[in-house]
C-alpha cells in the first residue's frame, strides 16, 4: 500500500528502575525509565538459555506524571507506544543515539495500590492524543547495562 506505515511497539515486561521526570523548557513533562522482556529458549544441547533486553521509554505530558508517580522498579506494565530514535550531545559533546518507545497506552499489572478500583491492581493510561517530541528535550544517558548479571535483575 503505497503511502501507509506503521510504527508501533508492544512491550510486557518489568520495569528495571523508577520512572524519572524531567521538564523542557517550557514546561513540559517527560518521563524516562527502561523496562526489560526476557526469552528464554533451550539450546541445541538442551540447556535452558535466557537473554533479557533493555528497553528505553519515554511518555510526555499527564502521562509522564502518571509514570513519575506509579512506575516503580520491578513492577510489571504493559506498554504500546511507537518507536522513535533520536541523538544528543554527552557531557563530553560527543553524539550519542538512542531508541525509544514513546508510550501512547500503558497498563500497570499486578501489585497495584490499594483502593485502584481494580479487583487485579491493573490500572490502565492512555496519551490524550499521538504524542509527538515538539520540543528538545534535556539529554537522557542510555546508562542501561545490557550485561547486567540476571540475580542484578528486578523480578
Amino acid at each position: 500500500m503505497p503511502g501507509k506505515s506503521l510504527n508501533k511497539a508492544c512491550i510486557l515486561g518489568h520495569v528495571g528502575k523508577d520512572a524519572e521526570i524531567r521538564y523542557t523548557n517550557t514546561g513540559k513533562a517527560h518521563a524516562h525509565f527502561s523496562v526489560a522482556t526476557t526469552d528464554s529458549w533451550k539450546d541445541q544441547s538442551g540447556t535452558q538459555q535466557e537473554r533479557t533486553v533493555w528497553h528505553n521509554m519515554v511518555a510526555w505530558e499527564r502521562l509522564a506524571e502518571i509514570c513519575g508517580n506509579y512506575v516503580k522498579k520491578g513492577k510489571q506494565v504493559y506498554i504500546e507506544g511507537r518507536i522513535d530514535n533520536r541523538s544528543y550531545d554527552d557531557k563530553d559533546g560527543v553524539k550519542k543515539y538512542i531508541s525509544e518507545i514513546v508510550i501512547n497506552d500503558m497498563i500497570l499489572l499486578g501489585g497495584g495500590d490499594r483502593g485502584s478500583g481494580s479487583e487485579n491492581g491493573e490500572r490502565s493510561y492512555s496519551a490524550p492524543h499521538p504524542q509527538h517530541a515538539s520540543e528538545p528535550m534535556a539529554p537522557v544517558a542510555n546508562d542501561f547495562d545490557q550485561s547486567v548479571p540476571d540475580a542484578d535483575l528486578p523480578f
